[in-house]
């Protein structure tokens, strides 16, 4: 006979729960962290702000697929721009920065 135990904590109360819309944020941006090209552009962002044909370059990316990418990461909240000149320049959000930092105490 098997005796289940019911968690004895109040999850409203106690936060020990996320709830729904925080597990749901929380899988939409790890689906957009889940492709290899958008860590790369996060990475090189993460030490300065850069353009797209910045990007293109250190990355082998054409600039639609960039541009493409950077539009997930701004929808995230990850990375925002900003107009300098005739140039945008793209650069991590305080959100984005949190990310670099988990991801670096990942790969540590």
């Amino acid at each position: 006979m098997f005796i289940f135990k019911r968690c004895d904590c109040l999850s409203k109360i106690t936060g020990c729960c996320r709830n729904d819309k925080d597990v749901a944020q929380l899988s939409s941006d790890l689906n957009v962290l889940s492709v290899k090209s958008r860590l790369e552009i996060l990475f090189l962002l993460k030490s300065k702000s850069h353009c797209v044909c910045d990007l293109m370059t250190h990355t082998d990316m054409s600039q639609s697929l960039v541009s493409h990418h950077l539009a997930d990461l701004m929808k995230s909240g990850i990375v925002e721009s900003k107009r300098e000149g005739k140039f945008i320049e793209y650069f991590l959000t305080k959100k984005g920065e949190k990310v670099i930092q988990a991801l670096n105490s990942i790969i540590n």
